[in-house]
């Protein structure tokens, strides 16, 4: 079961035409030590932005315990104290707070060698070799690629043109 708590805050963000994967990186540095130092591990973090719907999700992990949703709130009431006093946001968002889930989404590279052998479903941001969506075996990685393979044909995806990963949960 996926954990998760929904704050409104009134901010602004992303207003100055910085790159989005800057911002997230700048968010990542000033909210990884606050998560680490509740005793969770930060898996990654999503911002979607479609107008007044905005939205930060925060993942975090607990290999031993898993997480519960007393842990999502007791994090996201640090990061949303930390995001309060930081401002790094100036628009209107929703900040959540969730386990990566079973169906977990991939935003390192280590991630990705992590979970080799594991099942993957994967969103290009342009088409490589006339497809942007890849299923397959997630076979680890190569320098700065991941090997996937789909159909018995082997994949060296470019880690940069990734939009989107996931596990895929297999039940037997």
């Amino acid at each position: 079961m996926t954990a998760l708590f929904l704050f409104p805050v009134a901010e602004n963000l992303y207003g100055d035409g910085i790159a989005l994967s800057a911002k997230l990186n700048k968010l990542e540095e000033m909210l990884r030590p606050v998560i680490e130092g509740l005793g969770y591990d930060f898996w990654g973090l999503e911002f979607r932005s479609r107008g007044p719907q905005s939205m930060l999700r925060v993942f975090i992990d607990d290999a031993e315990k898993g997480i519960s949703v007393e842990d999502c709130e007791k994090v996201s009431r640090q990061v949303s104290g930390v995001l309060d006093v930081e401002d790094p946001i100036q628009s209107e968002y929703t900040l959540e707070v969730s386990s990566p889930g079973m169906d977990r989404p991939l935003f390192r590279l280590e991630q990705y060698e992590t979970f080799a052998g594991h099942r993957v479903q994967i969103r290009l941001r342009m088409a490589f070799e006339g497809r942007r969506k890849f299923q397959g075996l997630l076979k680890g990685i190569e320098g700065a690629d991941v090997v996937v393979v789909v159909d018995d044909h082997e994949y060296l995806l470019p880690f940069d043109s990734i939009e989107r990963a996931n596990i895929v949960p297999v039940f037997e």
